[in-house]
């Protein structure tokens, strides 16, 4: 497996954020289920949207691509699946997404992936398209993946806990225009709630009728809808930016990051405010955003809505003058690792002082860290949060399973490696 070495860094220069991967799946999900000719233009190409790619295929829509610009010609909801089985890799939003959708189509359709996703919750999502007239189960244990659905949606009133992810309300949001009825559909404690709303922003340019409460808690929808094709210019990914801009905090004399568009609907755009809190200099002028930093301070701050932003923020807590509290954030043991977990042992074996609970780390800053091997877990964030340690700890820091980084972020060394970052990937 991929190793990747890093030494201690220090960054300067400018480089250019990578397309959106929430954004991009849900984009090829419109253009599937849109009746013609949807243009994305700029889509992140990842492992991870890939696996969306090759599933609209799958599912009858027919995807082309010039350069930049990709041509999704969708099925107006009339799938005619050309494959019985969907691998979805490693991702678990082509996972949910896809499963809904699947229960449009008048033949089952399984669902599988990798040992990652086969341990990923799905009893929520294919119960509740169970009940709402779908074909649908699970065949691993404890309601996990393979799933199995089809058989063509009905509707009716539902109610869905989005406690373990949002995505379960997104996949939902996207297929039951769709039903032959309308659906009533009530969601109970809703985490990720930014993501809900890219989702519902597509939604809308595709001209889908959904209404629904200010909290995102209750929509109504109308059945038998069909999307109209939708032009759209993928943004920069403040996920994945987080980790240059995190990094430019720890290590930055001044990095500029290109391509990111405060005005969108992106939660993790939260990462201007809490590395302001931090301490760090942060100036946004138009789509650039410039980091830098003498020094940071412990903050305390809920990451309910934001858990991807975790990762960066438990490293830079690691050397934050006194504590970092990062709460509300039950929802990471259920992503590619369980990454509270991860955190605190990898993060310790550098030095770091921190308190796993069960929905919370709390750490405590020390003077250095110390360069160590760890583990990437198969975890494209963690991977990326260790890597970004190695830049200030003492001594080389070897991340192992550094492959999965592709998942989210191809570019991710190589980017480092121009703001003068010392990461080599080895093997």
């Amino acid at each position: 497996m991929p190793l990747l070495r890093v030494k201690p860094s220090k960054l300067e220069g400018e480089v250019t954020a990578p397309p959106s991967k929430s954004y991009t799946h849900r984009a090829f999900a419109v253009g599937l289920l849109a009746k013609g000719k949807s243009k994305i233009t700029n889509p992140l190409l990842s492992s991870d949207t890939q696996a969306t790619i090759d599933a609209v295929k799958i599912l009858g829509a027919k995807v082309t691509q010039r350069d930049d610009v990709w041509h999704t010609v969708g099925t107006g909801g009339d799938l005619k699946p050309s494959k019985n089985l969907i691998d979805v890799k490693n991702s678990g939003t082509t996972l949910r997404l896809m499963s809904a959708i699947a229960s449009l189509s008048p033949k089952p359709i399984g669902l599988t992936g990798d040992e990652s996703i086969r341990a990923r919750p799905m009893d929520p999502l294919i119960k509740t398209l169970a009940k709402l007239g779908a074909e649908a189960r699970c065949e691993g244990p404890r309601g996990r993946p393979p799933v199995v659905v089809g058989g063509k949606l009905k509707g009716g009133d539902v109610e869905i806990s989005a406690s373990i992810s949002s995505q379960f309300v997104s996949a939902l949001l996207f297929a039951c225009p769709y039903a032959r009825e309308d659906v009533e559909l009530q969601v109970t404690e809703l985490r990720s709630k930014p993501y809900v709303e890219m989702t519902l922003e597509l939604l809308d340019l595709a001209d889908a009728n959904i209404k629904r409460s200010s909290d995102l808690t209750e929509f109504t929808i109308p059945g038998r809808q069909v999307f109209r094709p939708l032009e759209f210019d993928v943004p920069g990914d403040f996920s994945s930016a987080a980790f240059l801009l995190g990094a430019a905090a720890l290590s930055g004399a001044a990095v500029k990051v290109e391509n990111l568009d405060i005005r969108g609907a992106q939660g993790d755009k939260k990462i201007i405010d809490l590395l302001r809190e931090f301490g760090a200099e942060v100036k946004v002028r138009g789509k650039v955003i410039e980091v830098s930093s003498s020094g940071l301070t412990g903050i305390e701050v809920n990451c309910r809505d934001n858990p991807d932003l975790v990762p960066v923020l438990a490293v830079l807590g690691t050397v934050a003058d006194g504590r970092t509290v990062l709460m509300d954030i039950p929802h990471l043991r259920y992503k590619e690792t369980d990454r509270i977990r991860a955190l605190r042992s990898e993060l310790s074996k550098m030095g770091a002082k921190v308190e796993e609970l069960p929905g919370e780390l709390r750490i405590r800053g020390v003077k250095q860290l110390k360069g160590m091997k760890l583990n990437s877990y198969g975890d494209h964030r963690m991977a990326m949060a260790f890597a970004v340690a190695g830049l200030v700890a003492k001594g080389e820091t070897i991340v192992d399973g550094a492959e999965c980084i592709s998942v989210s972020y191809p570019g991710f060394v190589e980017d480092m490696r121009k703001l003068g970052a010392q990461m080599e990937l080895m093997g």
